[in-house]
């Protein structure tokens, strides 16, 4: 019997370092693959916690606790309103920038507290430096307000009044700062009228001294709404790139003859710096689909503001267009908070 040999084919081993890095890859796919599944499934894995940097009861608080509830009914963990009212928002910024980045700790503010704040305060915490942005939560328009009293019926015989010789006009404001002292100031800009700035301790007071004929007008951040309707104050142009939903026939300062004057309230939410990725993208969309809902539009127009979603990338370039505007403004008037 004869037996036939096969040849003999040679394999030659692959190197050493080669095998290893085989491994080493490998193992870190297997890493890779075991760490995603196990972050992302388990956020949020405890109550959520939103800091708000103003008092209850104000826009800033109830937008945070309708968006709050919407956020709790769809990712199954209740939601925490933690209110750290002072410094035009500055203490909620602390307070969230030094909270653990672990995805359950929120800002929910004015985006002046990025843009405006900076330039106002001299403070250790910077919102652009020591947060993370991760949405839009909307926005409420400025609305140019006057006493009864004033003779004025829109903005180019306010104009025309506050250039007379020897006739003084003031508008009252929420505050040194503050959003609707900055959009008055793009109006004296926007005018070439110096109108004189009479700051108050919020935008309640400034109105009711309006409404008392202690200051000539306001920019009103949409509290104003009934008083409007009510005749108790005018309404001669809104502060705005568009006219109002809720006011459509009032024309903007723009329509008016006085390009420039334009500035909305937008409200959005941060998260400290270093919280992963995918929760701000699992965050980003919960907080569409929460502004999505029409309860939430509604309560939101309660307040005078707008369901108005910007997601990310956009919320991040509007924190970046309006820090250039409002930090130009601030140093060309030489404005200083209190």
């Amino acid at each position: 019997m004869t037996t036939t040999l096969r040849p003999f084919a040679y394999r030659p081993r692959p190197p050493r370092r080669h095998a290893l890095a085989q491994a080493a890859a490998a193992c870190a796919a297997l890493w890779l693959a075991g760490t995603a599944l196990a972050a992302d499934p388990v956020w949020p894995a405890k109550p959520l916690r939103i800091v708000v940097g103003f008092a209850p009861g104000g826009t800033t608080d109830v937008m945070a606790r309708l968006v709050g509830k919407a956020l709790s009914d769809q990712l199954g963990q209740p939601v925490v309103i933690d209110n750290k009212p002072g410094a035009s928002g500055n203490i909620a910024v602390a307070e969230v920038a030094r909270a653990p980045a672990d995805g359950h700790t929120f800002l929910v503010a004015p985006t002046t507290v990025e843009t405006a704040n900076p330039s106002l305060f001299k403070f250790p915490v910077l919102p652009a430096r020591d947060l993370l942005p991760v949405a839009g939560l909307g926005k409420t328009q400025m609305y140019l307000v006057s006493r009864p009293g004033l003779a004025a019926t829109d903005v180019p015989s306010l104009v025309r009044l506050g250039s007379t010789p020897g006739k003084e006009l003031s508008f009252a404001s929420a505050g040194t700062g503050t959003a609707p002292h900055l959009a008055c100031e793009l109006f004296k800009q926007a005018t070439k009228v110096d109108f004189v700035h009479a700051p108050y301790r919020g935008a309640a007071p400034a109105l009711q001294d309006v409404m008392a004929n202690q200051a000539d007008f306001v920019c009103d951040p949409g509290i104003a709404f009934q008083h409007i309707r009510s005749g108790k104050v005018r309404l001669l142009g809104i502060v705005s790139s568009k006219r109002s939903p809720f006011f459509p026939d009032v024309p903007t300062v723009a329509e008016q003859g006085f390009p420039g004057a334009d500035l909305d309230i937008w409200f959005g939410m941060w998260a400290p710096k270093g919280t992963p990725e995918a929760v701000i993208r699992r965050m980003d969309a919960a907080v569409a689909q929460a502004l999505a809902h029409p309860d939430v539009a509604r309560r939101y127009a309660d307040l005078g503001a707008e369901t108005v979603p910007l997601a990310t990338l956009a919320f991040r370039a509007k924190l970046q267009q309006e820090a250039q505007l409002l930090g130009t403004l601030i140093a060309q008037q030489k404005i200083r908070a209190e």
